[in-house]
């Protein structure tokens, strides 16, 4: 009797060994807010469970997401786009998966009673409040100039305080997520206007991407598989029901103004963020992704990991793959 019940426990034991759920990790690239919303749905709603996942999201941390999923410390990340086409471009084995924000969502605004500024040729010899990247000034740079004006400004790096500064008119223009600072702004009762990067020779872009290693693609494409699928389904829940979304994600976070989280996702539904036509919540734009690489590399932006400014290598369609969508 001992002995059959050994034999049926070592049968029996690969079939537990299956049916635990693996556990997984995501870097976050920044605090919790609505562009994790599929994220916190996929792992709420039981969308991971569903496909045998234990995901924890890890917190924004002061390494980047693409530092900590090159490291190798977290199995997947939310990336901006600079975040990971900075990093792939320096050599880091990663590779793009999915873009959450089908258009961009960022924009440059000012304070509507300064008269001074009506269109972005007005901000030459103006004061920036910035945020200490290389893409600030190719942004800048390119739509002053595409609308005939002298690509010279004053910058001053002052991170999330450049709101308050601009609110007081201490600086002349920053740059903004219309789907976060914006909303916050409408809030506070700050009246703002803004110029849309893509109406001034900016590509318009995807954003919110999340990758992993292509070491993890190749080696356990089914987990890549299952992890991307759970996570669709928890963006495509969210984009079909905004409000319910914001609830869970007010629940899982620590928001002083619920309104903003609120608003925030009425935002995201209402400006068609999440969803592009028929392209599959999620789905990366071939054109759009070369187009924001090229300018991103043709502006000096991206630079290999001694700092040399890169060439255009004139294809990165090998920067992303989505064959999970088949699978």
């Amino acid at each position: 009797m001992i002995k059959n019940l050994f034999l049926a426990a070592c049968l029996l034991a690969p079939f537990a060994a299956q049916s635990q759920d693996a556990d997984v990790t995501i870097a976050l690239d920044w605090t919790l807010n609505t562009n994790h919303i599929g994220l916190v749905v996929a792992r709420d709603k039981g969308f991971f469970a569903d496909e045998g996942l234990n995901v924890e999201l890890l917190p924004y941390s002061d390494t980047n997401s693409a530092a900590l999923l090159a490291a190798g410390v977290t199995d997947f990340a939310y990336l901006t786009s600079l975040g990971f086409l900075s990093a792939k471009a320096a050599g880091a084995d990663l590779v793009a998966l999915w873009a959450t924000m089908q258009h961009e969502a960022g924009r440059l605004v000012y304070n509507t009673n300064n008269t001074e500024i009506t269109r972005p040729a007005d901000l030459s010899g103006k004061t920036y409040a910035g945020f200490g990247s290389a893409w600030e000034a190719a942004l800048i740079g390119t739509m002053i100039e595409n609308d005939g004006g002298d690509p010279v400004w004053d910058t001053v790096t002052l991170g999330t305080g450049a709101y308050e500064a601009l609110a007081t008119g201490a600086v002349d223009f920053t740059l903004e997520v219309a789907t976060w600072e914006g909303v916050n702004g409408t809030l506070l009762g700050r009246e703002q206007s803004s110029f849309t990067y893509a109406d001034y020779g900016i590509p318009d872009q995807q954003n919110g991407y999340i990758g992993t290693q292509m070491a993890t693609l190749a080696d356990d494409p089914d987990l890549v598989a299952r992890f991307m699928r759970a996570t669709q389904a928890g963006y495509t829940w969210a984009a079909d029901n905004p409000d319910a979304a914001a609830q869970l994600l007010i629940a899982a976070g620590d928001f002083p103004n619920p309104a903003l989280v609120q608003g925030s996702m009425q935002a995201i539904a209402q400006g068609g963020y999440l969803r592009d036509g028929d392209r599959p919540v999620g789905g990366i734009d071939a054109d759009r992704f070369a187009a924001m690489a090229q300018f991103l590399f043709d502006s000096g932006v991206l630079k290999d990991a001694g700092g040399t400014t890169l060439n255009w290598p004139g294809d990165v369609s090998g920067w992303y793959n989505q064959d999970w969508l088949t699978q």
